[in-house]
């Protein structure tokens, strides 16, 4: 079927660059990499990007010199402790993909995933999404031995900043899966604080869960919610205990106003940004792969809906990421 000449699906053309840098808190950047987007240029005549490299020198280039690459499953943790180590320059590392070495471009973080740990525990169930489960050879390993390998990666390397992303995904878990859930995400609460690493939350449809979890074993020092979902209320909590919240491109979606009641209500200095990327492009470029080079457009909402100079928002976003990551 041809595609819609008023939907494009390519890579999207690099937005106007920030006037002062920011981090992606999380990104997937193997995930992105597996993006099967068009071939050619874009709009303005940019090549479509092809390798990391070419990613990772696209968002330098719009204000996005630094990202924290999110591995949640056995493939991809391997993978991100391969890369921080070639970009970090650690004399004989081999990256799985070519990368310039030394270039310091990223951190880290490591977790098995709540939907890849019900994968691990052998639980076969049908959940409120309604799919099949889909078992990978990975998930051969058992749920002991998965978190295990968790553990050594984030031991040995010490790129990685962060566990995560765990939590709760209940839409993606049945009764049995929701139990699993728990245990993994508890599992990934202690292994962050015994190593003093922040942790990054997975949350949804589980909000009043994740908070219960939090509060009864005690949250990590440095806790985002990553791709911050919830509304006014989850945001009073989190301002109260000093949780961060990242924003991701559904704040800039028409439809999610409760979203961006939460922005307002939180501290800045307890506000990140992220793409989640290749998923959840922001407006008006939804359909299309997500990259970090697109985070000026979810930056330039947020300033907007808190009534910020531009500069002053990237100013405090990059001062709240170095606070939660340490330096890169």
């Amino acid at each position: 079927m041809a595609r819609s000449r008023n939907r494009p699906r390519g890579w999207a053309p690099s937005p106007e660059p920030l006037p002062v840098p920011v981090v992606d808190d999380h990104t997937h950047l193997e995930s992105v990499l597996s993006v099967q987007a068009e071939a050619g240029e874009d709009a303005d005549g940019e090549p479509a990007p092809a390798t990391l490299d070419d990613h990772l020198d696209r968002a330098a280039a719009v204000g996005v010199p630094r990202m924290v690459q999110v591995g949640c499953d056995l493939d991809a943790v391997a993978w991100t402790d391969a890369v921080l180590r070639v970009d970090a320059g650690v004399q004989g590392a081999a990256a799985p993909v070519p990368l310039r070495a030394g270039r310091r471009a990223l951190l880290g973080a490591v977790a098995i995933h709540p939907n890849e740990a019900v994968l691990h525990a052998r639980v076969h169930e049908v959940a409120p999404d309604g799919l099949e489960p889909d078992p990978q050879p990975r998930h051969d390993a058992d749920l002991d031995a998965a978190l295990s390998r968790v553990t050594e990666v984030a031991r040995a390397n010490d790129r990685v900043r962060a566990i995560g992303e765990t939590g709760l995904d209940f839409f993606r878990a049945g009764p049995r899966g929701r139990e699993v859930q728990r245990e993994a995400f508890r599992a990934h609460v202690a292994l962050a604080k015994e190593l003093g690493l922040a942790l990054q939350i997975h949350d949804r449809d589980a909000h009043d869960e994740v908070v219960e979890v939090l509060l009864s074993d005690g949250a990590p020092e440095r806790t985002v919610f990553h791709c911050f979902s919830g509304g006014p209320a989850l945001a009073e909590v989190c301002a109260r205990e000093g949780w961060f919240a990242s924003f991701a491109g559904p704040l800039t979606y028409g439809a999610n106003d409760d979203l961006r009641a939460a922005l307002r209500v939180l501290p800045l200095d307890l506000v990140l940004v992220e793409t989640d990327a290749p998923y959840l492009t922001a407006h008006p470029l939804r359909g299309r792969p997500n990259a970090p080079y697109l985070v000026p457009h979810t930056v330039r909402r947020l300033a907007q809906e808190r009534d910020l100079d531009l500069a002053d928002a990237c100013r405090a976003l990059a001062t709240t990421a170095e606070r939660v990551y340490g330096p890169w």
